[in-house]
Formats: structure tokens, C-alpha cells, sequence
């Protein structure tokens, strides 16, 4: 089993609220992080609401049903119940009933104590209004993505932490060439996918969305016509890193602007596509407020788009999308463990001087990050930084151009050239 690194974030929120809720799109690996928790705990109870028989159950009469998961649960001193001592009842793909939440509420209002519920969900609990409405200050939420190169490499990244502190690290062990690169975009980050052979990546991801679109999807929204997701992903695989146009996307697939904009919360809460708001400041230079659009996964965004990682090698106009998509994933799954807090956006002029991806610390320092497919940086590379650099002024704290090169490069006293490896090099210890 990988070991993941959200799990000590995990178990501190265990041990500070009565109701801890796991997020993610199906196949991350949730199932096998909070089982494992279950399992550890002597009086840990695991259900799952894919079981056709306890779906039906739960849904029939909630409260009931959880007062039979809950009755091994005794209440403890508080002086007992501090730090990890929790035993939860785990509910796995909770979600599928939305009723339950209510029946949980009941019960955490009469026993509050830390660590009762540890839940499972593949639709963005946020965007569930009995969710938000039910559990609001009793829950707290991680979210787990698919695998980071780091969790593959059996490292504990800590590049977000590193680009935030007064000086680099200077040394990476670069890959030596753009193909291992491209096999990690292709490949993905889903567990399953990690270990089987690349020809049967296809029919994997094939199936994978089917189950989405015929559990997630019409669990959250009574839908006909399921055949247009498919169609709407892979338009929104080919603008990665582009800005997100609905009016454009909408005359692409010749769909009602309502309707793709219902599509699109859909592929959100099942947590297929990703937005990257703005970063803009109260000053006089326009800047552009609108987010930029990226798939979760670069390996089911690959096969969206029907290439594999040759093809990306001799394509540079295919491969920088997908590569720049590969990076804020990476960064986004590192800011769910990372000391630092950050929050992401990107940048960009009205007169076009952009910077890919921006990172917020609480104290407001900010770190920008252009992403660039080849092995070279030049003097041009850096614009979009510059223009960052002018509009923050003191908050401006470093500047990354990530390349495919093999060496630490300083351009300007805050401004560097870093291998793309360097996100799952610079590690803990």
C-alpha cells in the first residue's frame, strides 16, 4: 500500500471534530485510506454505500440505520478523547444518500465528541446543499487526489514549503530527458493505473468515466443525455490552461449556455475539471478576472485527447498545455500537506504578460510560476514574472520559471530557473 501523504493531516482532523469528511473523484484511493484507518481502531466500523443492500437501507430510514452503526460508540471523558484516540464509524461514499447527513447532525449535537464519523464522498461536498446545510462548523473536509509523483517515488514532497522559505535548495537530481516526463503525464496518477501496463490504460479510463456518469452524475442530477460529458470533457482537455470561456464553449458544442454551465458544476463536484481563479490587486492596471480551466488528471486527460507520450515528445504545441496542466495538479495535491497554507491562482495583463500559476501564503506573500515544456530559458520567459513582480511590489516574494533542464539557474536575486523535477525532488529529510 502507498502510503499517502494527506494522512496526517487526516488524523489530526480526526482528532479535533466529530465528523471528518474525505473527498475526492472516484479510484483516488479513499476507500483504502479510511478502511485502513477502520482497521486500526478496534472499534472502528467500515460500510460502504456502493453495497446495493445497505444503500437500501440507509436510504429507507437514515436515522436508523446509523443508530445500528453507532451503538458500539461510548462516550469518554474529554480528557480522554484528546490527540488520536478516536473510533470512528466509517461510511464510505456517503454522498449516495444525502439524507444521512441530517441523521448525523442529530446525533453529533448530542455527542460531540472528536473522531465519531470518518465519511467518504465522490462529489464535492461543498456543492450538496443538505451537506453545507447540515454540517456546517461540525465537519471538516480534506480533499485526496490522485497519486503525486512524490507518493510514487515514496518521498514526502516539500516544494511548496521550500519556494515560500528565504533561500532554494540549489541541487536536483533532474530526469535526464523529456521522456520520463511525458511517461508521468501520460500515466496519471490513479492507483489503479499506476500498476497496469500502458495498453490497458485505454480501456481503464473508458470504464472509469462510465461509472461516473452512470452512479456520480445521476446521483447529483437526474440527467438524460450522458453522452454529451464525454463530449464536453475532451473540448475541455484540448483549452487546458486557457481561459475559461462558457459563450465559446457553448458555441463549440452547440449546447445552451444554461446547460453547459450545469454540465460543468457537475464534472466540478465529481471532480473532473479544476478552475484557477485570478490574482488581481486594487491598482490601477487592468488586469484579467477570469479562471483558467484544467483537467484533475493528466492520464485521462491524455486519453481524452487521444495521444500517448510519444506523440507528446515530438508535439510541442500539445505537450505545453498538458505539461502546465501536470505542474498545478502537482502543486494543488502538495497544498492539501504542505506547512505552508497557500492558496493558487494565475495572472495575466490585459495586454497579455501572464504568469501560469500564483502562490498566496496567509501572510500574503506571493511566489509566481511559469511552466515551460523545453530544456532552455530565455530573457522573454521572464515578462510575465516581471509584470507579477511590478503589480505586488513587497509582497512579491520569488520567482520560478519550471523547465525541462538539469540545473538550478538564478536570473535576478529572487527570480530562478528550476527543473521540472525539482516538485518531487526537494523533499523532507
Amino acid at each position: 500500500m502507498i502510503r499517502r501523504s494527506i494522512l496526517p493531516r487526516l488524523e489530526q482532523a480526526l482528532s479535533q471534530r466529530p465528523v471528518v469528511l474525505l473527498h475526492g473523484a472516484r479510484q483516488t484511493g479513499k476507500t483504502t485510506l479510511v478502511r485502513s484507518i477502520a482497521e486500526r481502531n478496534p472499534k472502528g466500523r467500515y460500510v460502504t454505500l456502493d453495497d446495493a443492500t445497505l444503500y437500501s437501507a440507509a436510504q429507507e430510514n437514515p436515522a436508523g440505520f446509523l443508530s445500528g452503526l453507532t451503538a458500539t460508540q461510548e462516550p469518554q471523558p474529554a480528557n480522554l478523547v484528546r490527540g488520536r484516540s478516536f473510533e470512528p464509524v466509517v461510511i464510505d461514499e456517503v454522498q449516495r444518500v444525502p439524507e444521512l447527513f441530517r441523521a448525523i447532525k442529530l446525533s453529533v449535537d448530542r455527542d460531540r465528541r472528536p473522531g465519531r464519523f470518518l465519511m467518504t464522498g465522490s462529489a464535492n461536498a461543498l456543492l450538496i446543499p443538505k451537506v453545507s446545510e447540515s454540517l456546517a462548523g461540525r465537519m471538516d473536509l480534506v480533499n485526496l487526489w490522485p497519486l503525486s509523483q512524490g507518493e510514487i517515488e515514496r518521498t514526502q514532497e516539500a516544494f511548496v514549503d521550500f519556494i515560500f522559505s528565504k533561500g532554494l535548495p540549489l541541487r536536483v537530481k533532474a530526469e535526464q530527458d523529456s521522456a520520463g516526463l511525458f511517461e508521468r503525464i501520460a500515466r496519471g496518477g490513479y492507483p489503479e493505473v499506476f500498476s497496469q501496463e500502458p495498453k490497458w490504460r485505454s480501456s481503464w479510463f473508458e470504464s472509469y468515466l462510465t461509472t461516473i456518469l452512470q452512479r456520480d452524475i445521476r446521483d447529483l442530477a437526474n440527467i438524460e443525455g450522458l453522452a454529451m460529458f464525454p463530449r464536453l470533457l475532451r473540448l475541455l482537455a484540448s483549452r487546458a490552461g486557457s481561459l475559461l470561456n462558457f459563450a465559446d464553449v457553448s458555441r463549440g458544442l452547440a449546447m445552451p449556455l444554461t446547460t453547459l454551465k450545469r454540465y460543468f458544476a457537475l464534472l466540478e463536484a465529481t471532480f473532473l475539471v479544476r478552475t484557477l481563479p485570478p490574482w488581481f490587486t486594487r491598482t490601477g492596471q487592468r488586469l484579467v478576472k477570469s479562471p483558467k480551466i484544467y483537467l484533475t488528471d493528466t492520464g485521462l486527460m491524455t486519453q481524452l485527447l487521444g495521444v500517448d507520450q510519444t506523440r507528446l515528445a515530438r508535439d510541442p504545441v500539445l505537450s505545453g498545455p498538458l505539461v502546465e496542466n501536470f505542474v498545478v495538479m502537482e502543486l494543488i495535491k502538495q497544498a492539501t500537506w504542505s506547512s505552508t497554507g497557500v492558496e493558487m491562482f494565475h495572472f495575466r495583463t490585459a495586454v497579455g504578460r501572464e504568469v501560469d500559476i500564483v502562490l498566496e501564503s496567509p501572510s500574503g506573500d506571493l511566489v509566481g510560476i511559469e511552466v515551460k515544456a523545453g530544456a532552455s530559458v530565455k530573457g522573454d520567459d521572464l515578462k510575465g514574472l516581471d509584470a507579477l513582480k511590478e503589480v505586488a511590489r513587497s509582497r512579491f516574494h520569488r520567482g520560478i520559471v519550471l523547465y525541462a533542464g538539469q540545473e538550478v539557474v538564478p536570473f535576478a536575486e529572487n527570480i530562478h530557473a528550476v527543473p521540472l523535477s525539482a516538485l518531487w525532488q526537494w523533499s523532507e529529510g
